[in-house]
């Protein structure tokens, strides 16, 4: 028996849970896990579930659920639980998420495949070497962006890269890079969002005397740290802690957080849905 992951977004209407049922029923399989999710606000029905069945060919398989769909007008995705995500890793020079990722792979915590890390910087090569991956130095100054934008999305071509990971990558994606990989692109953002933007966010937040940190891992959009959340997290903090202490704790929850987020995204459990995401954790 393979076992696979579905989801299936479309506008709620009566029959849809019944209709993929019949179909996994059709196909000779068995539902093992559900969840599902219907937004009154919007109108949109999302479910993801994990199937078992004798079918061997993902593609004939997601073609007989789709026919059978196909008055939903849904979008429908079906992947082999067993086959692992392809992710792109990019960072600067901070290592803190980084290290935090690469150490939860190496345990096996993180079900996904890791074919390349890129930098703006080399300062991390060394840390790549360590795990075995290649590591790909791309500068990017305001007369290179464009050709270095380039070159990502050849990579991310080349390496069959299912999604990129933005561990603390400081450039800001054009808005043409956004758009052409919408929806794959996940970002850490040192703040609890909506909040302080742009340098220094921890100092930002100690001049204002916050009480609350927090970090937020997100889909990167042309709208700066805008993009539908995944994941967020905070930490209560006081009028003793001192801006570097902020940026310690800082640390740590920019490390859990997206931690959470790519295991969430890498197990099909995140769903877009518009300006939002439906997580099924």
């Amino acid at each position: 028996m393979q076992r696979y992951i579905l989801t299936l977004t479309c506008p709620d209407q009566p029959g849809i849970v019944h209709a993929l049922a019949a179909g996994v029923a059709e196909a000779k399989g068995n539902i093992l896990e559900s969840a599902q999710f219907s937004d009154p606000g919007t109108g949109v029905f999302t479910i993801r579930v994990c199937l078992e069945t004798a079918e061997a060919d993902t593609e004939r398989l997601r073609d007989e659920l789709a026919l059978r769909l196909a008055r939903f007008d849904p979008v429908l995705t079906v992947r082999p639980e067993k086959q692992r995500r392809r992710v792109l890793l990019m960072v600067s020079k901070f290592d803190h998420c980084l290290v935090d990722l690469l150490y939860r792979w190496d345990l096996g915590e993180l079900h996904l495949d890791i074919p390349l890390i890129v930098s703006n910087h080399p300062d991390l090569a060394p840390v790549a070497e360590r795990y075995g991956i290649p590591f790909v130095h791309l500068p990017v100054t305001r007369d290179t962006k464009t050709a270095a934008e380039a070159e990502l999305l050849r990579l991310v071509a080349d390496h069959q890269v299912d999604f990129v990971v933005l561990a603390r990558y400081m450039q800001v994606l054009s808005d043409d890079l956004c758009r052409r990989l919408s929806g794959r692109v996940i970002n850490i953002h040192h703040s609890f969002l909506p909040g302080f933007k742009g340098a220094k966010p921890y100092h930002q937040a100690h001049e204002r005397g916050v009480k609350l940190i927090g970090a937020t891992a997100h889909f990167v959009t042309a709208d700066l740290d805008e993009g539908p959340i995944i994941e967020q997290d905070v930490v209560r903090v006081g009028h003793r802690h001192t801006a570097p202490e902020l940026v310690a704790i800082g640390r740590d929850v920019e490390r859990l957080v997206l931690a959470r987020a790519v295991r969430l995204h890498a197990e099909d459990r995140v769903v877009l849905t518009g300006s939002r995401t439906v997580v099924f954790a």
